[in-house]
């Protein structure tokens, strides 16, 4: 159990350098998953599988954040101009969790290297994100069964919620990294 928790906790994931991509791919690329990142959450407007699909908007941006952090930035703001102008429904939505959190976890993944402070960082940017719509918007994001009357209760379970869902998003999104990297790194040696 304790090497399980070790493993969990203070792993330490090295992503791999992609110092070898140019400016000009790095930017394109940046551009395709904020693209990518929009039409995932756009998706939200539709129940069931939709919902899924909204989720995802989160991993375009933590792969463009392990690219360079200032890509990473620009993925997010370019996702919430397409909602803005395309999905204004969902915009909010985006702008405080499944966008905030890909761009934490990226954050924490490029800078924090370790599991035992990307995780909190980026649950902690959720939960405020969460809060922020809940308390601050009014904008029931828990569903209708949960008041926009401050509840320290309902913010613990966010939190503890938020734990779990990061936990999840960085195996996912280092898994993802890693297999994107072989791709880039098969088609730029053919290149050569």
């Amino acid at each position: 159990m304790r090497s399980f928790f070790k493993r969990v906790l203070w792993e330490e994931e090295l992503t791999p350098a992609i110092d070898s991509y140019s400016k000009t791919m790095r930017l394109v690329v940046g551009a395709l998953l904020g693209s990518i990142a929009f039409i995932f959450q756009s998706a939200g407007i539709f129940t069931g599988i939709g919902y899924i699909l909204s989720m995802m908007s989160t991993g375009p941006l933590v792969l463009a954040s392990l690219l360079a952090l200032r890509i990473g930035v620009m993925t997010y703001f370019l996702t919430i101009f397409l909602l803005a102008m395309f999905q204004p429904s969902e915009l909010l939505v985006f702008l405080f969790t499944t966008g905030l959190l890909g761009l934490s976890l990226g954050m924490g993944l490029k800078y924090l290297k370790r599991g035992i402070f990307i995780i909190p960082f980026a649950a902690l940017c959720l939960t405020l994100g969460i809060s922020i719509l809940l308390y601050g918007f009014k904008f029931s994001i828990l569903g209708p069964s949960v008041t926009s009357h401050f509840n320290s209760m309902v913010i613990l379970g966010t939190l503890a919620f938020s734990l779990l869902y990061s936990w999840i998003w960085k195996k996912i999104s280092i898994s993802a990294f890693k297999v994107l990297t072989k791709v880039f790194s098969k088609r730029l040696s053919y290149r050569k």
